[in-house]
């Protein structure tokens, strides 16, 4: 099969959907083709968009923005929609990884929902959709292996997903938390991320909880 893994951030560097689609990667890897697209340093050309048109298998890996798609992935599907219905020539099935910086991978349904919209309008399939929460951990424990520790309700999302894509078929949304405690996570969350994050901005932690 050709597979094109599409890094949706905005990122130039690397982002929580890059490091997902590293992790996915190696389980899809054999007897496949695999292209890689990173929206964020420049616009598709009109090549990239019919390369897209001829794939099997379109992987979407993106961050929540306000409980949706972000603008310059959104302004891309509209383009690709309109390659899709003029020059696709066979079955394309639809696959997304939704990040999020909230705890819970709940927040990232009504983006799944609009990408399996889009699909619809296209004609196109969709096979299945991951919203995975606490996105911005996946920095600190990117050296811990698939399956394992905070990762573990992950790993078994992601077997579902390439046993799904093996054979082109659809399967319900996966939401999850990973596998560490909420407190704990919130505390880390404030101390190490944004809290620091502040102080290289310049402010301090009253600017941060200042009320308009």
């Amino acid at each position: 099969m050709k597979i094109a893994m599409i890094d949706g951030s905005p990122k130039y560097t690397i982002s929580n959907s890059s490091r997902l689609l590293g992790k996915l990667e190696p389980m899809i890897r054999d007897n496949n083709e695999i292209v890689h697209y990173h929206l964020a340093t420049k616009p598709f050309t009109e090549e990239q968009y019919l390369e897209l048109c001829g794939m099997d298998v379109l992987v979407f890996s993106f961050p929540l923005y306000v409980d949706s798609i972000p603008s310059h992935l959104l302004r891309m599907l509209l383009k690709l929609e309109d390659f899709m219905k003029t020059n696709r020539q066979k079955p394309v099935t639809v696959y997304a990884i939704v990040n999020n910086g909230f705890y819970e991978g709940k927040q990232n349904h009504i983006a799944i929902r609009i990408l399996e919209n889009w699909c619809l309008k296209c004609g196109i399939t969709f096979g299945q959709g991951i919203g995975t929460g606490a996105g911005e951990m996946l920095d600190f424990i990117s050296n811990i292996p698939l399956g394992h520790g905070p990762l573990k309700n992950l790993g078994t999302a992601f077997q579902g997903l390439t046993d799904s894509m093996k054979t082109l078929t659809s399967g319900k949304p996966v939401y999850l938390s990973p596998n560490f405690p909420r407190f704990a996570w919130r505390f880390s969350a404030i101390n190490f991320v944004w809290n620091a994050n502040a102080r290289k901005n310049g402010l301090k932690k009253k600017d941060i909880l200042k009320q308009l």
